[in-house]
């Protein structure tokens, strides 16, 4: 029996779907106590995963509680989207492009997500994790951001003393204490919400150039991962639509910032998980000692759970739930399903329509694979 990792990727909003499929794990295997001494988050699933890594209570208590919360999140418990909120600060964001100064004091940003900060002190317990961690419970909760001086994807992960750092390239491991502004630095999508200091640089969104998600989990000694994802782009039943609609104009501004996030927080996930599933078949054909003695590559059981569905147009459907304030900046952007920007929108959409509905596909898409998590899970 191998150590188990939990991966949640990132996505904003999207990452609701992953509080549902939790929920369907617990409701699978009810009796399980503690299936994932290692959990790793990554943007919005690194929130996630401090919800889960930080509950006092048992896995199903804790998958329980993170789907209760996102039932009941409020978009002003994200971020400010008052008239004035978002006015000033599309302003700021324009005056920083000619000068500099704008962004001295307070980091430059269209949405202020203030609120995020004070209501994640509120339900996550920080003090938990190292309880947790002394208790033996849990071996290691890693969070990942991205340095905006180094250029570096830093994966800072509070876990036991035999646990060390690692440097690669551009990929670095450090120990510290999680709190509050590292799930603020790593879920700080690009422009959209304010880079936070930490240490010595200021850091953002810890998808972008994350170039090997699952390597942190593998670092802290996982040689099983369970991962979620936010992207339907592993089912083949989408793989055929795409590219065939001829367009109607050229591609809006939120089209456009729609890709780049889905560049950014899926394509890295994406083909991580396609490379290890070509080390593990080259290591059926090779032989296994061998190649872990001499490569230092070693076989990781995966389970991958991702929507069956196209997040893009869920949220095409759910944008009428939004303030109008939003919606008029969402729709002269055109991050609507007509003006083709959909995507840009299912990474802000934190509605209880469009949640909701992503926690509802996460739980069936689950169910689905009942057979396959019942067979992770075995041993255990």
């Amino acid at each position: 029996m191998g150590t188990n990792a939990l991966i949640l990727s990132g996505g904003g909003a999207r990452a609701a779907y992953q509080a549902g499929v939790l929920q369907a794990v617990a409701d699978i295997l009810p009796d399980l106590h503690n299936p994932f001494p290692i959990i790793c988050g990554t943007s919005a699933g690194a929130i996630n995963a401090t919800a889960m890594a930080a509950h006092p209570g048992e896995f199903r208590a804790a998958a329980l509680d993170l789907a209760k919360t996102w039932r009941s999140l409020e978009m002003d418990q994200v971020f400010h989207s008052d008239w004035w909120s978002l006015i000033s600060g599309a302003f700021r964001a324009g005056a920083s492009l000619f000068n500099d100064g704008v962004g001295k004091d307070r980091p430059v940003s269209l949405l202020d997500n203030t609120p995020l900060r004070e209501f994640l002190k509120t339900v996550i317990p920080f003090e938990n994790i190292q309880k947790r961690v002394e208790s033996g419970d849990l071996e290691a909760l890693c969070i990942t951001a991205l340095g905006y001086n180094s250029g570096d994807s830093v994966s800072f992960f509070q876990g036991n003393e035999t646990l060390r750092g690692w440097r690669r390239y551009r990929r670095v491991g450090t120990p510290s204490e999680i709190t509050v502004e590292h799930l603020m630095a790593s879920s700080a999508i690009p422009a959209v919400f304010p880079a936070v200091p930490l240490k010595r640089e200021y850091f953002g969104d810890g998808a972008m150039r994350q170039m090997a998600p699952i390597s942190p989990a593998l670092h802290l000694g996982a040689d099983r991962v369970f991962v979620i994802g936010v992207s339907g782009n592993r089912n083949p039943v989408h793989w055929g639509r795409r590219g065939k609609i001829p367009p109607k104009h050229s591609p809006s501004l939120a089209q456009i910032i729609g890709q780049m996030f889905n560049s950014a927080f899926i394509d890295a996930l994406e083909g991580d998980i396609e490379h290890l599933e070509r080390v593990n078949a080259l290591l059926e054909l090779a032989a296994q000692d061998r190649c872990e003695k001499t490569l230092h590559l070693r076989p990781v059981d995966t389970l991958i759970i991702s929507p069956t569905k196209e997040l893009d147009k869920i949220a095409g459907r759910k944008i009428k739930h939004m303030p109008k304030s939003l919606r008029f900046f969402m729709r002269k952007t055109g991050a609507t399903a007509k003006g083709g920007g959909s995507a840009a929108a299912s990474y802000l959409l934190f509605t209880h329509e469009y949640c909701n509905e992503l926690m509802e596909l996460g739980y069936q898409d689950a169910m689905w694979s009942r057979e396959k998590i019942e067979a992770f899970f075995a041993d255990e």
